[in-house]
């Protein structure tokens, strides 16, 4: 079958968070105009799981409900085809979500006052989750380099020793930055954590979106010694779409470190659906997932090269994974503070702003290219109309 991502979807009044924030910022945009912000795809659901859910919904008692042993076979299955891992029943943490499940290991794993180490630029609640927990954040700055960003080792290792740092959070693949680290790198991350008595939480939520000609290594896959001081939150949300079914399984190989966890949450389950779209996801939908992956791929290529021969004073930083695309306007020469105020009101472009994800993203924004060609070519037509006035 081949899956139609041309089609153009006009989201508004459907309840779609990205939409309601596009019509806050830019209330004079036309409906034309498709925001290129949160991490949601332009495309409509997979058919399988649509029909899958129906098929569901035609049988089901919608009581309270739990996992399933086929829910848990099916991402059991997917983890071990795709990401080299098989997780035991027992490693699972079912939860509404990625953020959600980060926001209970660090209230059972800190304390207020402990510290919180990402690598910025990056996925802003992150940051967020730590304050809730009453922690501090310790920030490592992703350094730019001739092969994209790398990790500065000597700032990272100096900020794993600080006194108190109890959490380090690492997205992987990179959001925004969109790099996967390599197996030598994800492996010196863990040493370094487990060195410093540091608990690391390695977000995946990306981990399926992995561009042709690149390949991703899962935490899942670390040495025993790492994963005892390691937990891996992945989502099929991101993968296909769902996020609107709140949805995601965290694995803690560590008995105690899980202990910690559940003693807090007592009686917890997702809803009835949330269960069936991932169990449909993960067992219909690797088709569909393979077309996905070729069509952003092309649409990667459009951007680079539109940027390339149209507008060569913004760059775009290489594209291993994920669907957001970092793009560099510093060389626009715009004020600092002025730049989304340009994309806004002078090429009505809606990008999530740098300045979002830390240190290091000034001058940036970052581009969800999950959407048909012919909206992401409008709207770089309108940027290349805007900086040409």
């Amino acid at each position: 079958m081949k899956y139609d991502f041309d089609r153009v979807l006009d989201r508004t009044g459907t309840g779609s968070t990205k939409w309601k924030i596009k019509h806050f910022t830019a209330p004079n945009a036309g409906r034309e105009i498709v925001p290129f912000t949160m991490a949601d795809m332009e495309f409509p659901l997979v058919p399988e799981i649509r029909e899958g859910l129906k098929e569901y919904l035609d049988q089901a008692v919608l009581g309270y409900t739990g996992a399933t042993e086929e829910y848990y076979q099916s991402v059991q299955d997917w983890m071990e085809k795709h990401h080299g891992f098989r997780p035991p029943r027992k490693w699972f943490l079912e939860c509404s979500g990625v953020i959600s499940a980060l926001d209970e290991m660090l209230a059972a794993y800190t304390e207020p006052g402990d510290g919180v180490l990402i690598m910025t630029p990056v996925y802003n609640p992150f940051r967020t989750s730590a304050e809730r927990a009453g922690c501090f954040v310790t920030e490592s700055r992703l350094l730019e380099g001739e092969k994209g960003w790398q990790i500065d080792w000597e700032d990272f290792e100096s900020r794993a020793k600080e006194e108190r740092v109890a959490v380090c959070i690492l997205c992987s693949p990179h959001n925004p930055l969109g790099r996967i680290w390599t197996e030598e790198e994800l492996r010196r991350i863990a040493g370094i954590c487990l060195e410093n008595q540091v608990f690391l939480i390695v977000d995946e939520i990306h981990h399926d979106l992995i561009l042709p000609g690149h390949a991703f290594v899962s935490a899942g896959t670390l040495e025993e010694k790492y994963l005892a001081n390691c937990a891996v939150s992945t989502a099929p949300t991101k993968t296909f779409n769902l996020a609107g079914m709140k949805v995601s399984n965290t694995f803690i190989p560590d008995p105690d470190r899980m202990e910690q966890v559940q003693r807090r949450r007592g009686y917890y389950s997702l809803g009835a659906l949330g269960y069936q779209a991932c169990r449909l996801a993960y067992g219909r939908g690797e088709e569909w997932l393979s077309q996905l992956l070729i069509y952003l791929d092309k649409n990667r290529k459009l951007v680079e090269e539109f940027l390339a021969e149209e507008l060569p004073q913004i760059s775009a930083a290489p594209l291993e994974a994920t669907y957001l695309q970092w793009l560099d306007f510093r060389n626009l020469g715009l004020e600092p503070g002025k730049l989304s105020e340009f994309l806004v009101e002078k090429a009505q472009l809606l990008l999530d702003w740098g300045t979002n994800f830390g240190a290091g993203g000034e001058g940036f924004g970052r581009l969800n290219i999950a959407c048909p060609a012919s909206v992401l070519e409008a709207g770089l037509e309108r940027l290349k109309k805007a900086c040409s006035v």
